[in-house]
């Protein structure tokens, strides 16, 4: 179990990067809840947080769903939440447990959670590492993910992470501050990838707590964009929406003379958007992130698998397509594709994407045997990425359609796959 001194300095983290997010201070939380600022400044540094009046106050003031911070909703405000409730005592070791669920296993999982997990600075894994060390170690993760190396990546993450936190315990540096941000970053996509939303927050809350610490827009643009993901994923598609918006309101404009990364990384948290918006169904705020995108795209196109990479009018297209796939237009989603199916896409994510949404695209339309071609593009370009939950799930369905079995081929997939129709 954890101690509840490590828990404590989980939820605040939790809590700074929730205000942080809406850029407001300490001093105007407290204001708005009828409390001193000290208050807010002890939970966010992990002190008075078995005050449950208190927490339940800045969570509805910062909008923080009551189950992140380990509460039981109230029964008569809260009772339709009741089934999200978790005791805050067993919060973090449901965190854990959840690795053993029955989604797609990945070496070196459990490694990662706990290296979520509070608690002090490790020592590093082996001799002191340098900076350019570590940049270096960062860039090879995020080509991992991009690669979608996933089980290599889970053996990655662990010891770079407890050697980020000890350089930063010891250095303290933006940059080394940032790096450790940028990990957590790719933790949290690694975990919302296998459908692990539980700990992916652990991941987000840390992300942006360091992305404060830092202090560089970039990697705050970028810690913004994974918790949009998480808060889409979890149907919180308007909040979501509305970070996205907020932030780029702060970041937009001269884009001529900004720096690639800086481009990069605004550019993705606006894809972010695109594919919130999508799913909450909001076409204004879809075609409006879209319309921005594409805009930054004319400034940097970086189609490689870097620790920027990925942002490019390719990779704006691709959301394009997506977005047409969510809002149930199947034709306009695969006219979209069709140029982007003959051009080359050098990252091998991007690639099974694009594949993957096709598929969708043609199961919608009831073309079950494009729609298998589609998924088999797709496992060539990236073995890993087909086992997915969501992927799997897409499989089971379509093979579930196919009630006269007429493609044994696709049935015989989706056994390979472990989800039988």
């Amino acid at each position: 179990m954890v101690a509840v001194h490590d828990q404590g300095r989980w939820l605040g983290d939790l809590i700074r990067g929730a205000r942080v997010l809406q850029k407001r201070s300490q001093a105007n939380v407290a204001a708005a809840i009828g409390y001193h600022q000290s208050k807010v400044s002890r939970l966010e540094n992990g002190r008075g947080t078995e005050d449950a009046r208190l927490l339940r106050a800045v969570a509805a003031e910062l909008g923080i769903p009551l189950c992140r911070l380990g509460l039981l909703p109230t029964p008569d405000r809260d009772a339709h939440h009741k089934a999200e409730g978790i005791h805050r005592r067993t919060f973090l070791a449901g965190s854990i447990a959840s690795v053993a669920g029955p989604s797609e296993p990945v070496v070196g999982r459990q490694d990662l959670v706990r290296a979520l997990l509070p608690g002090p600075s490790p020592d590093p894994m082996g001799e002191d590492p340098s900076v350019q060390e570590l940049s270096k170690r960062v860039a090879a993760a995020r080509r991992l993910f991009c690669t979608c190396g996933y089980a290599e990546l889970g053996y990655a993450l662990p010891p770079l992470i407890a050697d980020l936190r000890a350089a930063a315990s010891s250095r303290d540096t933006d940059m080394v501050t940032g790096l450790l941000a940028t990990v957590y970053q790719t933790s949290a996509s690694l975990l919302l990838k296998l459908g692990d939303s539980g700990s992916a927050w652990m991941a987000v809350g840390r992300s942006m707590a360091e992305a404060e610490r830092c202090g560089d827009p970039v990697v705050l643009a970028s810690s913004v964009r994974v918790q949009a993901h998480a808060l889409a994923r979890e149907k919180h598609t308007g909040q979501a929406v509305t970070l996205v918006r907020h932030t780029a309101d702060q970041l937009s404009g001269s884009y001529d003379r900004r720096t690639p990364q800086y481009l990069a990384a605004v550019g993705l948290m606006l894809l972010r958007g695109v594919t919130a918006a999508s799913s909450g169904g909001d076409r204004a705020a879809t075609h409006d992130f879209l319309d921005e995108a594409k805009h930054i795209a004319r400034y940097v196109a970086l189609d490689h698998s870097d620790v920027w990479a990925n942002f490019s009018p390719t990779n704006v297209a691709l959301h394009a397509v997506s977005a047409s796939v969510v809002l149930g237009d199947a034709g306009l989603a695969l006219e979209t594709a069709r140029p982007l199916m003959r051009q080359r896409i050098p990252v091998p994510e991007r690639r099974a994407a694009l594949w993957i949404e096709a598929a969708r695209a043609y199961s919608q339309q009831g073309r079950l045997a494009d729609g298998y071609r589609a998924l088999r593009m797709a496992g060539t370009c990236a073995a890993q990425d087909i086992r997915r939950p969501a992927v799997r799930q897409l499989v089971a369905d379509m093979a579930a359609r196919d009630h006269r079995r007429t493609l044994p081929e696709l049935h015989q997939f989706s056994r390979q796959l472990g989800v039988p129709a």
